[in-house]
């Protein structure tokens, strides 16, 4: 069954029209990525070249994905926007509140237990409103959105950072905050800053225990965390074109943690294969009939210095395994070289649990490899020294793995767990006994990031970040330092062996197979749906409008925190055990910022009240200063606000009161989330000035009531000794996004725009 065929095939017959427009006014030959962006103009056939990293430009996506965490606050806010369906289709999927503990059976009726209120809200919401619904144990959001709704040269939005998956069936699939979301539900166009383009030639070919996972560790290692901004990573050759689906759709998901703004590959044949496999052989029907726009022009390809802004080639044939970490995903090293790297850092090498699964590697190819490494080890009388934990992707993955053997495979070693199909450990669901001790330890994971504290909630588990295959055999050997390529294990037997080259199935020679896939379709008229929130609810609250901005400039604010180092948006907004609390804007704001690094002590969750001398936990401390009608500003180091799309990050501050937040610099979605917010997000023209703010400083905004593009703030920050510091701040808001401060919230302006 193919969703939404019609649509898929307006959006084709729109293409050669719009691409001969856009070649008109560009000029030149162009990337996949600029075809994808210029026939998607909310204005049609394109006028005017969009100067990459500089033009603010409207858009109108195909679709939109939520997941059930953040779901709640997007569908809370579209409620207020008075619109009676959905303008575009729209899915919502419950993957993110289901925590992994024992198995698979007995963690999902618990999570349904756990979560009813918020899933019967979510499920409501979606029949009344004509959106999707994938039920507890569907699935994770990404892979059920690649085996069922992603299609070559579409163009979407999720509210997740790895919305970007749906890049490995040759899509432009955008992260963004819930508010973005309401505005294309909402039927209203959609803004982005034209990205920058990244080239990355594949050539040759992978073998042996080198896989696709491989490829976005060495690009991660090679960009950083925040190489990425403000980018679309385009990936190209014949290297490409070897790669899977799946495979591709891998690079293209841990892409957000280069914080791009996607990634994506070229139509070819790895995706009309996958395409066919889940039953949607009219997409490939349909697609080949333009299939020459859904690719780079030949010329791009053939001199791609002279067309993307930065280019990088990788020899697949050359690429071996990587292990990124700890503690941030960009810290990449080749296997061959970690075990020196590990004891010149002191890292834990011996391993207690390792991880398959995430939206990254959960696919049908990612099991049947590591279940090969596995069944190898058995056969050779090897038994695993480290807990094996697997999340398929989906329920359709999982029937298919279950017929095919698979987790009958992984089942042979004891100690194994076979997880529901949700995102688990890979987001913090997850009770690992013994965490709360915070011992010193390393996990290894398929997953995609690996902040501190992320998994398990222990600051002192380190986590690195590989391959299926590679993390198979690192949970048989025990040591993160084993490497399969050349390292032996010693068999029950006291011989010593070596593991086999993985082998898998790209997708399976029977066909995929599935009872219940988890799909909940809307009512065709939902009018008569009524939506449920108890005002007693400590997991559901109704939104509040945002108050306006009174046109005058902020002054005597204090400084609720200056942020040291990384600050994701699991520091300013943590998940894990709050994820409950994620539709109630009131509770969750409890978290603001308590995993944040406090620069004047160094410690977390431990401010200065400036209204009493004392120190508390820093929602409380802002809770005091709004109950005294006294502004706060938060201040940043570089990439704030890096990691994943919620926008809890950006209301949580808002609805305390905090009224800016000025940083070295942001990550695109977090600053994007803030001006949907009406707050105000600005960067240190001159980045020394960080040093300068002191823990006591009263701060006055000097021009705020001048507010305009491309003019600079003042901000002057008065020291308790009474001498001042004047420090000039940059900002990024156009005439429109200047409306949404103005309003209170870009939801504000659309009400009052209705009105």
């Amino acid at each position: 069954m193919t969703f939404d065929i019609d649509m898929i095939k307006k959006v084709y017959e729109r293409y050669p029209e719009r691409i001969a427009a856009a070649r008109q006014v560009v000029g030149k030959p162009l990337t996949l990525s600029e075809k994808i962006l210029y026939t998607h103009l909310w204005e049609g056939n394109a006028t005017q070249a969009h100067e990459r990293g500089n033009s603010y430009v409207d858009f109108a996506p195909d679709r939109v994905a939520m997941q059930d965490a953040t779901a709640q606050m997007a569908l809370l806010q579209f409620m207020q926007a008075g619109k009676a369906k959905v303008a575009v289709p729209s899915t919502a999927h419950a993957d993110h509140l289901i925590q992994a503990r024992v198995g698979a059976e007995a963690d999902l009726q618990e999570g349904i237990n756990k979560n009813s209120e918020v899933f019967n809200f979510l499920s409501s919401v979606c029949d009344k409103y004509g959106i999707g619904f994938w039920k507890p144990g569907a699935g994770i959001i990404h892979q059920v959105v690649l085996e069922n709704y992603a299609f070559p040269g579409g163009m979407m939005i999720g509210t997740d950072s790895h919305t970007v998956n749906a890049g490995g069936l040759g899509m432009v699939a955008i992260g963004v905050g819930g508010a973005d979301a309401v505005d294309v539900m909402a039927g209203m166009a959609w803004e982005l800053k034209m990205p920058k383009l990244i080239g990355v030639k594949l050539t040759g070919k992978m073998s042996g225990w080198t896989s696709a996972k491989d490829v976005i560790l060495k690009v991660a290692g090679i960009l950083t965390v925040k190489g990425g901004t403000g980018c679309i990573v385009e990936y190209f050759g014949e290297g490409a074109e070897s790669l899977s689906a799946t495979g591709k759709g891998t690079i293209c998901n841990m892409g957000a943690e280069i914080g791009a703004t996607t990634s994506t590959f070229g139509y070819d044949d790895s995706m009309r294969r996958y395409l066919a496999a889940t039953g949607r052989q009219d997409v490939v029907d349909a697609a080949d009939k333009i299939a020459e726009h859904l690719t780079g022009d030949a010329e791009v390809y053939a001199n791609p210095e002279q067309y993307f802004d930065q280019l990088i080639e990788i020899n697949l044939s050359e690429l071996t395994p990587h292990l990124n970490g700890p503690f941030t995903p960009d810290l990449a090293t080749p296997v061959a070289e970690f075990r020196a790297k590990a004891e010149a850092n002191g890292w834990p090498i011996e391993v207690e649990w390792a991880l398959i699964g995430s939206c990254t590697n959960s696919s049908y190819e990612d099991l049947s490899r590591a279940a090969s490494i596995v069944e190898d080890a058995v056969a050779k009388g090897v038994k695993p020294k480290a807990i094996l934990g697997i999340n398929p992707g989906s329920e359709q993955v999982k029937f298919t793995a279950e017929r095919d053997g698979f987790l009958n495979s992984f089942r042979k070693f004891e100690n194994a767990r076979i997880f529901t199909n949700a995102c688990g450990p890979c987001i913090g669901q997850w009770d690992r006994e013994g965490a709360d001790k915070g011992e010193k330890n390393s996990i290894i994971h398929s997953f995609n990031r690996n902040f501190a504290k992320r998994a398990d909630g222990n600051p002192n588990t380190h986590a690195f970040v590989a391959s299926p295959e590679m993390v198979a055999a690192v949970a048989i050997s025990g040591r993160l330092d084993f490497n399969p390529i050349t390292d032996t294990l010693t068999a029950e037997n006291g011989e010593q062996v070596k593991l086999d080259e993985p082998k898998g199935s790209e997708l399976p020679a029977r066909g995929f197979a599935v009872d219940d896939n988890g799909y909940q379709a809307p009512s065709e008229d939902g009018s008569a749906v009524v939506v449920k929130v108890n005002p007693t609810s400590d997991r559901l609250q109704l939104l509040e409008e945002f108050p306006a901005w009174d046109g005058k400039n902020i002054q005597g604010a204090k400084v609720l925190i200056k942020a040291f180092g990384k600050c994701t948006t699991d520091h300013i907004s943590m998940a894990g055990p709050w994820l409950k609390y994620r539709g109630h804007l009131d509770n969750i704001s409890n978290n603001m910022l308590i995993g944040a690094v406090n620069a004047y002590n160094m410690e977390t969750n431990h401010v200065k009240n400036e209204i009493t001398g004392e120190y508390g936990e820093v929602p409380a401390v802002q809770r005091a200063y709004k109950a005294a009608g006294i502004p706060t500003i938060v201040v940043g180091d570089q990439n704030y606000g890096e990691g994943s799309s919620r926008e809890h990050a950006a209301m949580e501050p808002r609805h305390l009161g905090v009224k800016a937040v000025l940083v070295k610099s942001f990550a695109r979605i977090h600053e994007t989330n803030l001006k949907k917010q009406g707050m105000l997000g600005i960067t240190f023209a001159n980045e020394a000035d960080y040093d300068k703010i002191q823990e006591d400083d009263t701060v006055n905004f000097l021009d705020l009531d001048q507010f305009a593009p491309g003019k600079q703030l003042t901000l002057e920050f008065v020291h308790a000794d009474g001498t001042k510091d004047i420090i000039m701040a940059n900002h990024t808001y156009n005439d429109q996004q200047i409306d949404w401060f103005k309003a209170g919230s870009a939801l504000n302006l659309i009400k009052k725009q209705q009105n």
